[in-house]
């Protein structure tokens, strides 16, 4: 990381995975760089679909695992700290099994699901409206082709 760089803490809980981990971290600082957040902060967690079953059914009320949940700062009390976008969660098993169905590699699905939570952090939301979706769904494809990765089909 170079000065001027957003900052991306990464971590794993349940699932160990250092060379997505790694690469994670790449591509969300360049999402973040092509976003124009080069000040920005966020945070990254892999997990298990074990970890993410129980954080879907804490925080969204569904008893199952989901391949990603994102947490902005700006919705807790009093909003964010300048910079603070929050924290995107992916599930590595479920990432795994997706890239298997779509032919692809784990880091590219991987990625894919990083644009998604990014995107959530910002405050799209494709759950909200049909029209909102498509709006997501357009940004998806613009932020994917910064990885060179194709946007996910939700």
């Amino acid at each position: 990381m170079t000065r001027g760089d957003p900052a991306v803490g990464v971590s794993m809980r349940g699932r160990r995975a250092p060379a997505l981990a790694a690469r994670l971290g790449r591509s969300a600082r360049r999402l973040l760089r092509a976003l124009d957040l080069r000040h920005g902060e966020l945070s990254l967690l892999l997990v298990s679909d074990g970890e993410m079953r129980r954080l879907n059914r804490r925080w969204r009320g569904r008893d199952r695992p989901t391949d990603v949940l994102a947490f902005a700062q700006a919705e807790g009390p009093g909003g964010a700290p300048d910079g603070m976008l929050g924290d995107v969660v992916i599930s590595v098993d479920t990432a795994r099994r997706q890239a298997a169905e779509r032919g692809e590699t784990l880091g590219r699905e991987a990625e894919r699901l990083l644009v998604h939570g990014v995107l959530h952090l910002l405050g799209y939301d494709h759950e909200r409206s049909t029209a909102e979706a498509r709006r997501m769904q357009r940004r998806e494809r613009a932020l994917a082709r910064v990885l060179g990765v194709t946007a996910p089909r939700r």
